[in-house]
């Protein structure tokens, strides 16, 4: 199994994808029924680091608080969708045609489904999550891509998740399909149960499938300035952030394929612009890592 190897570059893509309806999205004032504006939400706050309007004050001063214990945070958040246009780039390149991504968030730049369909316009994508903002903004930008569409879903129940007839309307299992955990998982507080998630995942894939992962990484971080972060994370979900090992990580792969460059800090897998310097794994804090099913 590959956990590490020189990290290449891709052949860049640059047919345009179709173009998506802008609507006016939800005001802080008009809250979707549920949704606690004083409570901060991860999708939130990463919607605030990459230039989104779609967060509340209540996130934007924990994205502040977060930056105060980790000035690089916003730039990891910028990489790790940078990971996800290389990976989604790369396996729609390959010939994969379907792709669910799960805790999607909100829209932004470079979403799964613009990065597919750049590279093939029948391309088809179901983003899931369950934050009442990121569904009500993502269905009313894509209502008019037959192609796409955002469905209500709990990453803690996986058979449920892609059994949902929302998601097989679109998806069809019995082919390859790309699953794609970006900074997701890592809000999966139990060891068990976020190695039961990835097994079940894996349980419903065809030959020829793949799983994405962007997975927090302990690095250099911890003591007080861990406690610090978790306790910024804790109140968006119970448990905070769950940093894991490479071993670990590796352990959800179990029986795929592991491509190369391996699992590496997600900003070197497979570079634009290859590094010429060896990998600090303690510098950084988010491995990504993409997988095939024999």
């Amino acid at each position: 199994m590959i956990l590490a190897g020189e990290p290449r570059p891709i052949t860049s893509v640059t047919t345009e994808a179709p173009a998506a309806k802008e609507k006016d999205v939800t005001s802080e004032e008009q809250a979707p029924t549920g949704i606690d504006p004083s409570v901060p939400s991860v999708a939130r706050i990463y919607d605030y680091w990459l230039g989104g309007k779609d967060n509340f004050a209540s996130d934007r001063a924990a994205a502040d608080k977060l930056l105060e214990f980790v000035p690089d945070a916003r730039e990891m958040c910028r990489e790790n969708r940078a990971f996800l246009t290389r990976a989604v780039s790369l396996l729609a390149g390959e010939g994969v045609d379907q792709f669910v991504d799960i805790g999607s968030g909100l829209p932004t730049q470079d979403n799964t489904h613009q990065v597919a369909q750049r590279v093939n316009s029948d391309a088809r994508v179901v983003y899931v999550d369950n934050d009442p903002i990121v569904l009500v903004h993502g269905r009313a930008l894509l209502e008019e891509n037959t192609n796409t569409r955002v469905v209500n879903g709990d990453l803690r129940k996986p058979g449920a998740l892609l059994a949902d007839p929302e998601v097989t309307e679109l998806i069809d299992f019995s082919r390859p399909v790309a699953v794609l955990l970006l900074s997701i998982l890592h809000f999966v507080h139990d060891d068990d149960e976020a190695t039961a998630i990835m097994t079940e995942i894996r349980s419903k894939l065809a030959p020829g499938s793949y799983v994405v992962l962007a997975h927090g990484f302990p690095g250099e971080m911890s003591g007080d300035k861990l406690e610090s972060v978790q306790a910024v994370y804790a109140k968006t979900a119970p448990g905070g952030v769950t940093g894991r090992s490479r071993a670990q990580i590796a352990s959800y792969f179990e029986g795929m394929e592991i491509i190369d460059p391996g699992i590496v800090p997600s900003e070197a897998w497979r570079p634009d612009v290859p590094w010429d310097v060896p990998v600090d794994f303690a510098k950084h804090s988010v491995l990504g890592v993409v997988a095939r099913v024999r």
